[in-house]
């Protein structure tokens, strides 16, 4: 397998309002996609990245309105770590803040600064200010100077009873390597490494078992080059006896699905061929995008979808 690192994280929320709102004006990330459920279609599928949503970056999130709150913890992608500049912590630190958004305590995990944040739905998401090198550019932002501006994702933390089956997955067949340990977490990388390539595996005991539901991470998709590299990849998770789905083309890109022995959701996604395959890089964001499959069925789809500006 030739993975790259993650491609996208995929979460539950119940305002979809609200999470534009958090992610595009407290975050200072770009809405790079209006899209649906493509297995629901009567849900939303809003998409966050970088300036045009590039593997690595994306954050999405299925908005079920009214959605129970859920549970994080064992079992679970627990938290989604994105990479920040070591020199941010006090510009994020007034600003979430002034914004009166919750915060956890701050954390020193591998040598660097972590800030948990919690949007409106209780999702975690850790603020890694880091020295490492990650030449990304943050999507701009009215709100947020680039300097300090998000990156992409820096790290995707697995909560896990007994981790070993997983672990196995990741280093015998997935190609990861373990990059460190600390305490209760042992940290994975593949490919060159660096922010946007690690899966944090945690195994702290006091965690409850999760349980799903708005506030909580549906999926992680690790990236791959291209579709020869995901047919690779589909035999060798095949090999292993894994239940793994056909390939489904999700128009902006396509994808597997299989769920690893701690009950986490896995895809594998290919980077092409892009947010910008509907939508100019301008215009991203602007009107609901649809796969050509349910184009069809535009009008049906709009009338039953919530405003969303």
């Amino acid at each position: 397998m030739k993975l790259l690192g993650l491609h996208h994280i995929t979460a539950i929320a119940a305002d979809p309002k609200g999470n534009v709102d958090f992610y595009t004006r407290v975050l200072g990330l770009r809405f790079v996609k209006k899209s649906v459920n493509q297995d629901d279609p009567g849900t939303y599928h809003l998409y966050y990245g970088d300036n045009t949503g590039s593997p690595g970056t994306a954050l999405t999130f299925f908005p079920w309105i009214g959605m129970r709150r859920g549970r994080p913890g064992q079992g679970q992608a627990y938290a989604t770590g994105f990479s920040i500049a070591a020199g941010s912590l006090e510009f994020w630190r007034e600003r979430l803040a002034r914004l009166k958004i919750e915060t956890g305590p701050l954390e020193t995990r591998f040598n660097d600064q972590v800030l948990p944040v919690f949007d409106g739905d209780g999702l975690r998401l850790d603020l890694v200010f880091t020295a490492e090198p990650d030449a990304r550019t943050p999507a701009p932002s009215a709100d947020v100077p680039a300097k300090h501006g998000i990156r992409g994702f820096h790290s995707a933390t697995l909560a896990l009873a007994s981790p070993g089956a997983t672990i196995a997955l990741l280093t015998e067949t997935m190609g990861y390597r373990l990059a460190g340990e600390s305490g209760d977490r042992a940290r994975y990388t593949v490919a060159t490494g660096g922010p946007g390539t690690y899966v944090d595996i945690l195994t702290d005991q006091s965690l409850p078992r999760g349980l799903n539901g708005a506030g909580t991470v549906h999926h992680i998709a690790f990236r791959v080059a291209d579709d020869a590299a995901q047919f690779a990849a589909h035999t060798e998770i095949e090999r292993r006896g894994l239940g793994i789905s056909p390939v489904i083309d999700r128009a902006y890109f396509k994808s597997i699905y299989y769920r690893e022995p701690g009950g986490v959701l896995f895809e594998i996604a290919t980077d092409q061929p892009g947010f910008t395959f509907d939508e100019s890089v301008e215009t991203l964001g602007t009107t609901l995008s649809l796969p050509p499959r349910l184009e069809p069925h535009r009008a049906e789809i709009e009338a039953a979808l919530p405003p969303l500006t």
